[in-house]
């Protein structure tokens, strides 16, 4: 196993220096102009190595199901010390976020989206109690306690709630260090997004955020301290919302959409 997992960090240090010398890039498609970070093309390195033909020699043993449960559970704690960073980025502007926290506060209802939009979404593409848990939030970790506390995770609910999780995993930064720009082409502020860049998900958030420090590098500080301030806003207040509003929210929309058919 501990070969196995030196195989695994190894492997990680080379795909992390190829995304280094790779770089940040900027990609133009008509007025928008997407920027790409080393963290997008070492999660499409990974992603592409990760499939199942190209699993073989050194590769099958960086891939091995020790490894990949082994990255899953310590995740988090690889994060800690980004999160820690980020929480330093909130002190020199703490008064500029005190003076517009209700802003902060009011955004929070945003993730109400996920229920009001991707609901009735999902139901008309076929899903039944598989909707539940695919679009009670974003799909992490706070999410997933709930459902599989209240459904289980083999559960119909279970089903949907670990297919988003996953599926956030694989394309969520991706997804979002993208957005990102063309929301800011588009005329969004970039306080704005950045405030949005605090979805719940460390890393969605450092993809969104780095993305436009990489846009517009004079308002850096400004940027990370309001991502990191709505991250942690997020992730605090955002099971509180989930359980009561996005809940029964999404009850009365399911037992609405579907008439009390299952």
């Amino acid at each position: 196993m501990r070969g196995k997992i030196l195989y695994l960090i190894i492997f990680s240090l080379v795909v992390v220096t190829i995304s280094e010398f790779i770089g940040f890039q900027a990609v133009k498609l008509g007025r928008f102009t997407i920027g790409l970070l080393p963290l997008v093309f070492a999660i499409v390195i990974t992603m592409i190595l990760g499939i199942q033909t190209f699993r073989k020699g050194i590769l099958k043993k960086v891939y091995s199901k020790g490894n990949v449960e082994f990255a899953s559970k310590y995740l988090i704690i690889i994060m800690l010390p980004l999160m820690a960073r980020y929480g330093a980025d909130v002190a020199p502007k703490i008064k500029e976020i005190l003076g517009i926290g209700w802003i902060f506060l009011f955004q929070e209802l945003g993730n109400l989206g996920t229920v009001l939009i991707g609901l009735p979404i999902a139901l008309l593409l076929g899903l039944k109690r598989e909707a539940i848990g695919a679009t009670l939030g974003i799909g992490r970790e706070g999410e997933l306690a709930y459902i599989s506390e209240k459904y289980t995770l083999e559960s119909a609910e279970g089903r949907g709630v670990l297919s988003l999780y996953i599926f956030g995993t694989l394309f969520g930064s991706i997804f979002f260090s993208i957005l990102s720009p063309i929301l800011l082409d588009l005329g969004f502020r970039v306080e704005a997004l950045a405030m949005a860049s605090g979805v719940g998900s460390s890393s969605m958030m450092v993809a969104s955020s780095s993305t436009l420090v990489a846009r517009v590098p004079e308002m850096e500080q400004t940027i990370l301290a309001y991502a990191a301030t709505s991250q942690m806003l997020t992730s605090f207040l955002g099971t509180f919302t989930m359980v009561l509003l996005a809940v029964p929210l999404q009850r009365f929309m399911y037992g609405r959409f579907t008439r009390g058919n299952k």
